[in-house]
């Protein structure tokens, strides 16, 4: 499919027109499914109902919605008509939402009965407060009539290059910043997804992360949208019915973060769903590094591919990916560039050679405009050569494979020595009865940072801290193996499930 010129609006028209019996979407938990000719009419309805209320121009529709239709409709409906769609994270917490919708400037937030709390607290911080408008599927109905035998106009056509996404980074290392997509980069955020999985419109996605989340958006949402394949979106996810959903709604692939298999693989064993995945192509990790013994031992007790990925909001998600063929796949690795191209160089655009470490660099047609009132920051995150800078530290291998090392912010520097934080971690998943680990600087007067690891053992489990200390010293030596062990019941995750290094380095600073 050429994208040249297409947008959000003229892809589902066009599948509308040529499929339209065709599933497009499902929500299970309600079990109301629609076509592309009836999803064209919903979204019609809802760019009908945003064009009523009279919207200020530049400003995004913005929601604060639990996955289900309203929020699928709010998404792309927006977008359809030419709106800006901003989806708030509700994990974000009351104070980042606050600072969100008076730096996006906000009017109106729209909200379901579930977080109307949440909003109401986020409102009560700001003194020019947004319009709350309650928002259920039911909210346009009255606006389907209008759309029906082809006499819906809307007063905005979107082009492609017009702004069509909103969306705020976690913030871990500051505030949030607001990253605009254009209709162009989210689309090919999706073609990335298409070509790197080969989707086609026989497929079927279950989408069990945020739809406020880039994954959701991009590699669900959008890769579907591009690859004419149909979607089903749960209400959230359940250990108790992944498989069941992935078995009764026919899904021969899903995408996932290394925490949600995590919570598969150590859920009891249904032999006869387990026996019943044969339709299943592969399942998709990102969003955070997916440990190699957590990847072989989920591998092993389902029998399913899982392929790893990676991508950053920045780049409408996918920037990387192992191929399909398991056989392809290399073990701690991301994968290699599809749709885009991706580069190990310094900040002034020196590449790095084979095995290298450097910083992770992309660019391609994926790739944001830029961050909302901010163009300091825009341009820093640029090279000068036009390369987005990532901000992961990583290495390229000869078959154009990269390894993620760790963080420009997060690398630990003991004595002088750059330690990954990522080579840690991976040393520590040896242990079978370790959920999550992760490894952090401290401050020591000595060395001027230290090597310290939390973990979360599995429920159930007993992991001694002398047990990791000889794993971690036989792997890597006693000088960059921790020299002190945490262990709490959960590690601290940001929005898009990622661990937050930098949230434990200031907990345990103050112990």
């Amino acid at each position: 499919m050429d994208l040249t010129g297409q947008t959000i609006r003229s892809l589902i028209d066009l599948h509308a027109e040529k499929n339209p019996e065709q599933t497009f979407v499902v929500y299970p938990d309600s079990g109301i499914s629609h076509n592309w000719s009836e999803f064209r009419v919903r979204a019609q309805s809802m760019s009908l109902y945003l064009e009523s209320m009279e919207l200020p121009p530049n400003v995004p529709v913005t929601g604060l919605l639990g996955n289900g239709q309203a929020a699928m409709e709010l998404f792309l409906g927006g977008m359809y008509g030419g709106f800006q769609v901003l989806l708030a994270n509700p994990l974000a917490g009351a104070d980042i939402l606050a600072y969100v919708l008076e730096h996006a400037e906000s009017t109106n937030l729209f909200v379901d009965q579930q977080h109307h709390e949440l909003a109401q607290q986020a409102l009560s911080q700001l003194a020019d407060k947004p319009l709350l408008i309650p928002l259920q599927a039911e909210s346009i109905l009255d606006w389907q009539s209008k759309t029906r035998g082809g006499n819906f106009s809307a007063k905005t056509v979107p082009k492609a290059e017009d702004a069509a996404l909103l969306i705020y980074t976690s913030g871990t290392t500051g505030k949030p910043k607001g990253v605009i997509h254009t209709h162009e980069s989210l689309l090919h955020g999706g073609w990335n997804t298409m070509i790197a999985h080969e989707l086609t419109p026989e497929d079927n996605s279950l989408c069990v992360l945020p739809l406020c989340h880039i994954n959701a958006q991009a590699v669900s949402v959008m890769g579907t949208l591009v690859s004419g394949s149909g979607l089903v979106l749960p209400e959230r996810f359940q250990v108790s019915k992944f498989w069941s959903w992935m078995i009764e709604e026919k899904c021969t692939w899903f995408s996932a973060v290394p925490t949600i298999l995590s919570y598969l693989l150590n859920a009891e064993e249904d032999t006869q769903l387990i026996t019943q995945l044969k339709k299943v192509r592969f399942g998709r990790s990102a969003s955070a590094a997916l440990p190699p013994a957590l990847h072989q031992a989920f591998e092993a007790r389902f029998g399913l591919s899982i392929v790893e990925t990676m991508g950053i909001t920045e780049t409408a998600a996918p920037m990387l990916s192992n191929p399909l063929a398991p056989e392809l796949h290399k073990l701690g690795s991301p994968g290699i560039a599809y749709g885009n191209e991706v580069r190990v160089a310094d900040a002034e655009g020196k590449v790095a050679s084979s095995g290298e470490e450097s910083e992770v660099q992309v660019r391609g047609q994926n790739v944001m405009r830029g961050y909302l009132k901010n163009p300091e920051a825009t341009r820093d995150a640029f090279t000068p050569d036009g390369w987005y800078r990532t901000g992961d530290l990583g290495k390229m291998d000869e078959d154009g494979f990269v390894f993620i090392t760790g963080r420009l912010k997060e690398l630990i520097i003991k004595g002088g020595e750059n330690i990954a934080p990522r080579e840690i971690d991976d040393v520590l998943y040896r242990h079978a009865g370790v959920l999550e680990a992760a490894a952090f600087p401290l401050p020591d007067e000595h060395y001027g940072q230290t090597v310290a690891a939390a973990i979360a053992p599995r429920p159930g489990e007993e992991v001694l801290e002398s047990a990791l200390r000889e794993l971690c010293s036989a792997a890597m030596g006693g000088y960059r193996a921790p020299s002190r062990y945490y262990f709490l019941k959960e590690l601290p995750k940001g929005p898009s499930g990622k661990i937050q290094r930098l949230k434990l380095t200031e907990r345990f600073s103050e112990s």
